[in-house]
Parts: C-alpha cells; sequence; structure tokens
C-alpha cells in the first residue's frame, strides 16, 4: 500500500540546518521510498531554501498570511520533493532560522511558526494538486499542524508528532492567542494552554493521533519527572499512542570507503588504511604521531548537556593513562575556556579547536580510537553513529538513544564477541573517570581491540530499520484512520 506523507519541519539538511532534526528531515524520505512511503517536506521559505529550490511553480497564493502576502510552491532540491511556503515578510532573513544576528531570538517566532502549522493544515486538508494520506509533524516549530488540523473540520488527515529533544518546547505568551485563528476551546489545559503560556510542543503532544520520538529509550525517559520537563504527566496519559524509534545516519554521506574528507579511505573489509587517518589527526593537532598512543575524540556542542564539564575532570585521568585527547565544538563560553585551559595546561597531548569544522569532524571520527559522548541526556545522538561507522569506540553516557544504539563491551558482550563500545553510568565525573580507566585497559589488548573495532564498522546504523517501523506505523495510522 504506496502512502503519500506531508512532512512538516523549519529544516531540512542540506538546505538548511541548526542540529540533529534537519538530518532527519533531509535523510528520511529516501529510506521511507524504499518502504514504498512517498514523502513531501513542507519548508519555511527561508533564503537558502527559496535559492536551491528547482522548477519552482506556484500552487496556492495567499494574499494575507499572518500579516503579509505568501505563496505555496512545490519543486525539488538536494533530491527531495518539497512545498516551501515563500513568505518574505515572515522567513525572508539572513543567518539563522531562529535568531537575529544578535543572538536573540526573533520576536515574531511564535507567529512565523504559527504559519508554517496552519498552512500545513491548509495543505494536508485537500489542497488542488496535493493529495496526502498522512501528516508528519517534527518538533515544536509544526507543533501547531495538529491543533490547526483538529479544528479544521471533517476529513482531516490523522498526524504523527515527532519530538526531537522535549527541552525545546516553543512557548510564547497568551497574547498571541487571538492571532492564532484557533477557537476559543483550544486555548485550555487540554489544549494548546501550558503554564499560562501558549506551547507549541504540548499542542503537538495533545493533539496528534500519535506521537514518537528518535530513540525507544528517549521515549521511556520522557514519561517521568527527571526528564519529562514538565510534560511528563501528558505523555503518561498519551500511553501506548507513544513511540521511540531511533534515527539513523545517511551511511551514503557518512562513509569512510567514500568519504573525500579523509586523508585515506578505509572500509570495514579493509581498515589497514585507517591509521594514517589517526596519524593525520595527530599532527593537525599538534601531538606526536605514534599509532600506540590511545586517542580519545570529541566532536559536538560544548554544553552542559552534552557533559563538557564532566569530560573536562576527566582529562587528568586520561593523561596519567599516557593517552591523547582532541576537542572539536563551540558552546558555553565557560566550557570553551575550559576547553582552551585543558589544551594549554596539557600541551602536546591535548589538542582543541573551538568552532566547527565538518571536514576536521569527519577526521576525528576517522582517526581517534574513542568518541566521548558523556550527555546527561540525549534524545538520540548522532556523535555515536558516526563513530561506529568510522571505527572509533564511542564512549557514551547510558541515556537515551546512546544506549539503543551503543552495545557496551562488558564481561557478557566480550564473552559472545560482542561490544561496539562503552557505557558509563550515573552520568557523573566519577563514572566517566573509571570509564575511561576500563577502556585504557582494553586497549592494552590488540586483538580484543581489533574485534571491537570490527564490531564498530558493521554495526548497522542505516535508516533501514528505523524506515521499516515508521512505515509500519503510517500504515497503521492509515488504516485506523479509514
Amino acid at each position: 500500500m504506496s502512502i503519500r506523507v506531508l512532512a512538516v519541519a523549519s529544516e531540512c539538511a542540506p538546505l538548511v540546518k541548526t542540529g540533529g532534526l534537519a538530518d532527519v528531515v533531509g535523510a528520511l524520505p529516501a529510506a521511507l521510498a524504499r518502504q514504498g512511503i512517498q514523502v513531501t517536506t513542507l519548508l519555511p521559505g527561508y533564503p537558502k531554501v527559496t535559492a536551491a529550490l528547482q522548477g519552482g511553480q506556484a500552487v496556492h497564493e495567499m494574499p494575507d498570511l499572518f500579516g503579509g502576502p505568501a505563496t505555496l510552491l512545490r519543486g525539488k532540491a538536494a533530491g527531495l520533493d518539497l512545498l516551501v511556503l515563500d513568505a518574505p515578510h515572515l522567513y525572508a532573513r539572513a543567518g539563522d532560522p531562529y535568531l537575529a544576528a544578535d543572538g536573540v531570538e526573533w520576536g515574531d517566532n511564535g507567529i512565523r511558526f504559527a504559519a508554517l502549522g496552519a498552512v500545513a493544515s491548509l495543505v494536508a486538508g485537500g489542497l488542488p494538486g496535493a493529495a496526502f494520506d498522512l501528516v508528519h509533524a517534527h518538533d515544536w516549530q509544526a507543533g501547531l499542524t495538529p491543533a490547526y488540523l483538529r479544528f479544521a473540520g471533517p476529513g482531516r488527515r490523522p498526524v504523527l508528532f515527532t519530538v526531537h529533544n522535549l527541552a525545546f518546547q516553543g512557548k510564547f505568551p497568551l497574547s498571541l492567542f487571538p492571532r492564532l485563528g484557533l477557537p476559543a476551546e483550544a486555548l485550555s489545559v487540554q489544549g494548546i494552554e501550558y503554564y499560562g503560556t501558549i506551547g507549541f510542543l504540548k499542542a503537538g503532544l495533545w493533539y496528534a493521533n500519535r506521537i514518537s520520538t528518535v530513540s525507544p529509550t528517549y521515549a521511556a525517559e520522557i514519561a517521568t519527572p527527571d526528564l519529562g520537563m514538565g510534560l511528563d504527566g501528558l505523555l503518561r496519559g498519551r500511553g501506548a499512542d507513544v513511540s521511540g524509534i531511533l534515527n539513523g545516519l545517511d551511511t551514503a554521506d557518512f562513509d569512510p570507503a567514500k568519504d573525500p574528507r579523509l586523508p585515506a579511505r578505509f572500509s570495514a573489509a579493509d581498515p589497514a588504511p585507517r591509521a594514517r587517518n589517526k596519524a593525520e589527526l595527530q599532527k593537525r593537532m599538534g601531538l606526536p604521531q605514534d599509532p600506540n598512543t590511545l586517542l580519545f575524540g570529541f566532536v559536538g556542542r560544548m554544553t552542559w548537556q552534552k557533559g563538557v564539564d564532566l569530560l573536562l575532570t576527566a582529562v587528568p585521568t586520561m593523561m596519567a593513562q599516557g593517552a591523547q585527547l582532541v576537542l572539536l565544538g563551540t558552546g558555553e563560553w565557560g566550557l570553551e575556556e575550559g576547553s582552551r585551559w585543558v589544551s594549554a595546561a596539557f600541551s602536546g597531548r591535548v589538542g582543541t579547536q573551538i568552532g566547527f569544522d565538518e571536514a576536521l569532524a569527519r577526521l576525528i571520527y576517522a582517526g581517534s580510537d574513542v568518541i566521548l559522548v558523556p550527555s546527561r541526556f540525549e534524545p538520540c545522538g548522532l556523535a555515536q553513529m558516526a563513530a561506529l561507522r568510522y571505527g572509533a569506540l564511542p564512549l557514551v553516557a547510558h541515556v537515551g538513544g546512546l544506549v539503543d544504539s551503543v552495545v557496551d563491551a562488558n564481561e557478557a558482550a566480550l564473552a559472545l564477541g560482542m561490544g561496539n563500545g562503552f557505557h558509563f553510568a550515573p552520568v557523573t565525573a566519577e563514572m566517566l573517570q573509571a570509564a575511561v580507566l576500563r577502556v585504557t585497559r582494553l586497549w592494552r589488548d590488540k586483538p580484543l581491540w581489533k574485534k571491537l573495532q570490527a564490531n564498530a564498522l558493521t554495526s548497522d546504523v542505516s535508516w533501514d530499520r528505523s524506515a521499516a517501523r515508521y512505515a509500519a506505523l503510517f500504515r497503521e495510522m492509515v488504516a485506523g484512520a479509514g
């Protein structure tokens, strides 16, 4: 049974990206196509998106969409079927899709993404030339989509609402409500009202037919007070309507056998050239080129959530074991400074680059022996999957999608020839340091390490299994709606 899905999102790789949401929205359609699911993605008409649109045709004109004219365009970009909401008064702004040049959120973000949800409802409701069986809305920016569809009248399409990170909820003042065009009954606890605000994410959770998040463990975690961010009661109330489907990695892009960014390409069948990448990484980061020195790496945002403060406290333990460390990322000022400090304190053994450099990130994955992911919470995570794909063993906190994608090399796993990384719990500095010691002991057993690395390189981190789960859920929802 072929199903036509309207995906609704605020970003999509490679067109516009601030985080993992874009990676999912950009990669999932191709994987779903192999399952017989046709996806068209509705995006805001940011300058980068409209510039990339190929063969754009106007399919609907809106003389006044929340304060200005707008046109719905259909076309293709980056191999994706797109509908683009070309509304210059809302989206024709350079730079970040959510923030002004001074780093402050655009004051009209509530209206900008209410418009996205309202147009999604219009399209899904049967706009001429746009027939869909189901709507897949992503994160708070598309959170009003299920609300608009709920009040659109008969014939509305079922909605799957996917939460990529519950910490980002899209809360706006109640004064916004009269401009939304929703009926008064929507502004209630059993609706979009959320602790005296309008909650876009809450609206999605309340009105969607089904809810998913990006890993099974995170789906369980967000139903608890500790990680539910004030929404755990609602999520527990939705019960079996909530699913956890692990994200995948775009393995065509993340492919060590073809990656043009790498000094030496390699594969699971021929991992030997990987050693050259380690040597090049050590050279680039000002470290001695020694294949026998254990090299830890970190790529990501330098934030409290990502546990970078815990990582920094573990540096002396790494150094005491004779290891090296490379750090790449940007984020909170204090953690950036801490990274610079350890690099200076352990000059020639720790290399730090503040900022982001995709080529260097790939080299860190392809040249490090271990990738550190000590996140306090992690809905899914990309770094550990990239590490596995490139043959670095992930050392991860026992949380969220990290649990679901990394098999801990504990005694039971080792006895079965399994394990492709390492877990630590609870998420404390002391337990991370203990995990570092465990890793360094295993590193000294070269045949064992070679086996673990082979396990990593052959791990299935593709979208295929996850796309099959989405396809099954979509079919169930469409059958139920019929």
